[in-house]
């Protein structure tokens, strides 16, 4: 492998194949590009299952972003990628040999990446298990409940660094789990620049085609399209205010296709699903908005659902309305949240999205109040915020 010589490379491991609309995957590949913007050598290592022929001694190579995923995920020039191929019976056959997370903790990562790594970024606990044993030090990113218990010889070795999540509540399963309290800080997602940058022509463009018989206000949701999201409530806004279009950008064709059946059994003809949206289409639907929606359910979900579609709604500059959820709380008397309303209750959501309508009128340069706030809340700040809990010993080679 190219550059084998010299530990420097930071490394964000996903589990998975690249691209696909997954919340969990838009988090890592921005993860990953906010470090490489800091100018740290960063990898973004993924799984290539669509190959059929492997060269053994050079299976994967380092190279720019292919622009596919580059744009998919609005990712930078400076990210560097790996892409493990995973030909067939690799998951095909179930059996822990063909087991495309036994191939790459046991001969990818040891023979091709870990050479020239110097830290490892993951949420895949046996890849951070498999580094660690390989004297690389490792971060642990874990953003949902779980009753497995944290192997104490891994948690208390040394080499791992720190563990990541976004919600307090995931923070003290862990620690209920084994992991020691002083290893594991709650910390936000981020957002990515691109949706901060002003589109009015291209958000123009998203009002006029969403925007029907003669309504003038639009409120978008962008997201997963599952229950406990909020999506069904949504629905039953939209049949209260048949006077505002809503648009919903995201979820798997099965998903868009079960609610579009839902919404027309309803008789509601007013909210549109857009299904997945590509970074450099959402910025500008973001921007469209007169309000954009963050409605949510009660129950377990609310506990740990981390809000990453916050960031990029803020860095849109409109005003947002929200349900009262743990993971939300902390921005109650901030200028993120324009209103309020308690969970499950669509008529209060629905006032709240006509009070905003009156409070806040549509500015094209969005709300500068609301920009401002969320310029903390940067991938690249979450990263150096991160590596400042790393032992300096261990931090990744700055090359730009």
């Amino acid at each position: 492998m190219k550059n084998a010589n010299s530990k420097k490379d930071y490394v964000f491991y996903i589990q998975s194949e690249l691209p696909q609309p997954e919340a969990h995957l838009v988090q890592s590949t921005n993860a990953a590009n906010g470090a490489a913007n800091l100018g740290y050598s960063t990898l973004l290592v993924y799984l290539n299952k669509k190959t059929k022929l492997v060269n053994l001694v050079s299976p994967c190579y380092y190279q720019q972003t292919p622009e596919n995923l580059a744009k998919y995920y609005n990712l930078h020039d400076k990210l560097k990628v790996a892409s493990l191929p995973m030909p067939w019976p690799i998951d095909q056959i179930k059996n822990k040999i063909t087991n495309s997370s036994t191939v790459a903790t046991k001969y990818y990562l040891p023979f091709h990446i870990f050479p020239t790594t110097k830290l490892i970024h993951s949420r895949n606990w046996n890849v951070i298990k498999a580094a660690i044993k390989h004297g690389i030090p490792a971060i642990y990113e874990h953003h949902h409940h779980e009753e497995k218990k944290f192997e104490p010889e891994i948690v208390n070795n040394p080499l791992l660094q720190i563990t990541i999540t976004v919600v307090d509540a995931i923070r003290e399963s862990m620690i209920a789990n084994g992991m020691p309290p002083e290893k594991v800080i709650t910390l936000h997602n981020g957002f990515n620049h691109f949706f901060m940058q002003r589109q009015p022509e291209k958000a123009a463009q998203w009002r006029e085609k969403l925007l029907k018989n003669g309504q003038s206000n639009l409120v978008v949701y962008a997201g997963a399209l599952q229950h406990f999201k909020g999506i069904d409530i949504l629905i039953d806004v939209a049949k209260e205010m048949p006077d505002v279009q809503f648009a919903c950008a995201g979820g798997k064709q099965s998903e868009v296709d079960h609610y579009q059946k839902l919404a027309q059994a309803k008789q509601v003809n007013n909210i549109t699903f857009l299904g997945y949206v590509l970074h450099d289409e959402l910025a500008p639907l973001l921007q469209a908005a007169d309000i954009l929606a963050h409605p949510h359910c009660s129950g377990k979900a609310a506990t740990f659902t981390s809000p990453l579609k916050l960031f990029d709604y803020l860095a849109s500059g409109n005003p947002i309305v929200a349900t009262e959820i743990p993971s939300l709380m902390e921005f109650k008397n901030t200028p993120a949240i324009a209103a309020w309303c308690e969970p499950d209750n669509p008529n209060q959501f629905a006032a709240a999205l006509r009070q905003v309508l009156k409070t806040h009128p549509k500015k094209i340069d969005g709300y500068p109040e609301i920009i401002e706030f969320v310029k903390q809340f940067s991938w690249e700040n979450r990263a150096a915020k991160i590596l400042s809990y790393v032992d300096e010993r261990f931090r990744p080679q700055i090359i730009a």
